[in-house]
């Protein structure tokens, strides 16, 4: 199984471990789910601290 590297949205630069990142996704339906990165993986969309900052949030 492949790994899957999150990248920013804006940039396309790969999010490093131990970055603060932010996280559009959709609140999930159900409750309780095990494998966080997974499931943010699948379902987020991730913006790195810089571009963060850049567009003031």
């Amino acid at each position: 199984m492949a790994l899957i590297i999150p990248k920013c949205m804006k940039c396309n630069n790969e999010i490093k471990e131990d970055e603060q990142v932010l996280v559009q996704m959709r609140y999930p339906k159900r409750k309780g789910f095990t494998e966080i990165k997974a499931y943010l993986n699948l379902e987020g969309k991730f913006i790195c601290e810089k571009c963060s900052e850049k567009i003031n949030i």
